[in-house]
Order: structure tokens, then sequence, then C-alpha cells
């Protein structure tokens, strides 16, 4: 296969994310130039429906002016400012304050960073600080979820326990620590309820706090609905359940709301779906900005800013930050962006269009590759399974997840192959319509028919081997 200019460019010079670096040296890049609505085309001009909405990020498609043109007055106003030293720009303080005024539960400070990954990296140094101020200095070890994502900084590669993201990078780190997966399908014992198995993982989170040791455990991060790894609802009553072990030990509870925040749910928070009701910090990014522009943010609490506060003076500064900690453009766009939100009632378009989605998604249930069909709101997933009955997963040598996505791409199609599990992500963007929801689910129906045919032979032949 001859392979155009820009490809022979991209092999020689572009280390990709999350790439199979043997196989893009042979195959090249798929490679898109241009993008409408819910819609983007390759260099061949091939039209696509986004099903992933990028990653999880590009709420409003991908022709929204109004963004381009935020991002376009600011440049030309104050293309570049940062926050050291109490130093701000309007638009960033305008920034801060619609956040902290629009969060699940009460926030008092907005620490503005430029994704998702420095968020979460930036709330583990916050419960470490806090504790070291608080004279606890034995009080840092972060627990997160098996499948939870998190990021790839160092920290959050430790947060992230997810094997491919963390076996070749020495993760996690000595302070991380590790519970369960709390998903239903996969891991609760026969005859077990949704409750009784919430129980049972909020039990194991006490273990936990109780062999460490409660004195050294700060905090517990979790994305309200798992996105990376799986796509994963809690069980019934589970955050009640996890959220009263924290309260009992003096544990933060990190929500991590990169991906379910601005409405992917079904509601305007991941918090407010899934009844998280006390968090001391939220990180955001993503949908923030629709994606249009790299921002970011982690919100604290009253407590913890008042001991931040305390230290800073104490200590003579607090010594953090970024470059483009509070960078006026990003602000614009997120500024737009939520704008955007309200005037057109975005939330209530979700729930409308969620019906239709959610009621296809488990149309999937029935498909003979699909051991389970899960989600909310405009979130979804399917896990591929070679026996319905027993849950039995595909040879992973197979790559079925990885199959199905290249069929989807085949029909016109973008999702995404998970790094956890055979399961196949579906998040398209916020704007996606009725009719559209409708064309996705009928090509990513197409998709698994044809991989089904496909491996039939395959599945026989192994199972009489």
């Amino acid at each position: 296969m001859q392979l155009s200019s820009i490809a022979q460019k991209d092999i020689r010079s572009n280390l990709h994310p999350y790439t199979n670096h043997i196989a893009h040296q042979q195959t090249g890049p798929k490679t898109y130039v241009r993008g409408e609505g819910i819609y983007i085309w390759d260099e061949h001009d091939n039209k696509f429906i986004e099903g992933l909405a990028g990653l999880w990020c590009t709420s409003l498609g991908f022709s929204e002016q109004r963004l381009a043109d935020a991002a376009k007055r600011q440049l030309e106003t104050l293309p570049y400012n940062h926050s050291f030293a109490g130093r701000t720009a309007p638009v960033v303080t305008e920034l801060a304050d619609r956040l902290i005024s629009i969060a699940p539960k009460p926030m008092s400070k907005a620490y503005f960073v430029t994704s998702g990954s420095e968020a979460v990296d930036s709330a583990v140094k916050i419960a470490w600080y806090y504790n070291n101020a608080l004279n606890r200095p034995e009080k840092k070890k972060i627990i997160s979820r098996v499948r939870g994502y998190h990021g790839v900084t160092i920290a959050c590669t430790s947060l992230t326990a997810i094997p491919v993201i963390q076996d070749a990078f020495d993760a996690p780190l000595d302070r991380f620590k590790q519970i369960g997966t709390p998903h239903y399908y996969r891991f609760s014992e026969p005859g077990e309820t949704e409750e009784e198995f919430a129980s049972r993982r909020a039990a194991e989170l006490e273990e936990l706090i109780l062999a460490e040791g409660p004195d050294t455990i700060a905090a517990l991060i979790a994305e309200p609905l798992m996105g990376a790894g799986g796509v994963i609802p809690p069980p019934k009553t589970y955050f009640e359940k996890i959220q009263k072990v924290l309260r009992k030990y003096d544990i933060l509870f990190i929500a991590d709301e990169v991906i379910n925040g601005f409405g992917r749910t079904g509601n305007p928070w991941g918090c407010d779906t899934f009844n998280i009701d006390q968090p001391d910090m939220i990180t955001v990014a993503k949908q923030l900005s629709s994606a249009y522009i790299p921002i970011g943010a982690t919100l604290i609490s009253e407590e913890i800013f008042q001991v931040i506060a305390e230290a800073s003076n104490r200590l003579g500064v607090w010594g953090t930050g970024f470059t483009y900690s509070g960078h006026p453009v990003g602000a614009a766009v997120a500024i737009e962006t939520l704008d955007i939100y309200e005037e057109r009632n975005i939330m209530g378009h979700v729930r409308e269009v969620m019906q239709p989605f959610q009621s296809r998604l488990r149309e999937l249930n029935s498909h003979p590759l699909v051991g389970e069909a899960r989600g909310a709101g405009l979130i979804g997933a399917i896990e591929l399974v070679e026996n319905k009955e027993t849950k039995q997963p595909y040879d992973p040598d197979m790559k079925v997840a990885l199959q199905v996505y290249q069929k989807c791409l085949e029909n016109g199609l973008i999702l995404r192959a998970l790094p956890s599990g055979d399961s196949v992500g579906i998040c398209p963007p916020l704007i996606i319509t009725e009719s559209q929801v409708h064309d996705l689910f009928d090509a990513l129906g197409k998709a698994l028919d044809q991989v089904w045919n496909e491996i039939q032979p395959v599945s026989i032949s192994t199972a009489i081997a």
C-alpha cells in the first residue's frame, strides 16, 4: 500500500498516544481534515459520525462558530496572562465565579489547569498539602478503583488502574492504593443484589482503610460513572455507602467529573445522577470548552481553601501553578460554551434524545456478541462476550472489540475499543438529534452483525479444540 506524503511524514516524526507503533509504521495514520456538526471527514472525503465526541469531549460538535469567535476576540484583546501571585484577567475571574455558582455541591474556589490529568494531579497535590498543613504528614495515600480512569501524569497513572496504562510505566507508586471495580455485571456473586454488591464494595473499602491505617489515607477519587475503564454506572446505593465510610475516617472525596460533567449523564453533573452529596474536590475539563481549546479546573471546598490560605500565609506562598493556569483564551471559550449550554437548553435536549439513545443501546443486549449494554444519559458501552450465559470473554488475541471498531469505520461510524476488557464506548456530541441517534445505532448494529458472521467459525473451532 502506497502511503500519502502526510502519512509518510507522520510515521517518520509523530509519536502517537495509545498506539501500537509497529502496526502504525505499516498502516500509517487515519487522517481527518474537517468537521461539521456531529460529523468529520477524512482525507479521502469519507464522512463519519464521531460517535465518541473525539475523546468524550466535543459536546457541541465540530463547527460551532461562536466558540471560534470567542477565541478570536480574546486573542485580539489579551492573548495571554497568568494567574501567579494573585494576577488575573476579567474573563478568568468570570469563569471561576461561574463554575463555583453551577457546581453540583458547594465549592469555594476554582484552580485552573489545561487538562483533566492536570486537574486530577492537582487534586492529589492539594490533598497532600492539606494534610501537611494540618500536621498529618502520614495521611497521604490516595485510593482509586480498578479500571477507573483519571489521566496519565505520573500521579494519575498511579490512579488509573488499567494494566496497559500502568504495567510498563512502573505504576502505581507507593502512595496509591486500589479497591475493586463497582461493576455489578462482571463482579457480582450469584444471587447478590445490586445493593448487596454495593455493601460488599463499601466493606472492602473499609477493610483496606483499616489494613493501611486510617491515619495514612488522604483521599479517594472516583468518577461518578466510570468512563474509559468501560462506561460503568455504579450499582444502586454505592456512593451513599462509600461516602459514609469516607466520612467515618475523615478521608477526602475527589469526584472526577472530567467525562461526566456538563450534561453527559442526563443531569448537569454526574454527582447529581449518582447521589454524590459531599465531594471535597471536583475535577472538570473536556466538555467545559467542548474541547475547542485545552482547559480544566480543580474545584475545592471552603474547608480546604481555608487550610490552604493559612498555610500559604505561614509559608509565604502556595508553591504550585502552571504557565497556562488561567489562560484567558481557554477561559473565554469555556464561558461561551457555558452560555451556549444555557441559551440553547442543551440539558433539555440531552434529556429528550437520551431516551431513544438508551433504548437503542439496551436493544443490543439481544445481540449474540453482547454480554451487557450499559450507560446513562448520552454515554454507553457494549461488553462483548463469547458466552452470554457464563459471561466468558473472548480470547484477548482475537481483539474482538477492535474488530467491531474497524467494522464501524467501514460503516461510517467512529467509536472506541476501550483499553480495559472487550468493551466498545459510545459517546456522541450532546447536539446529536434523534434521527442521528438511529443512524449511529444502525451502523453499530451492522458492524456487530458483520463481526459475528466472521468470528463464528473461529469461536466454534476454538470450542471444539
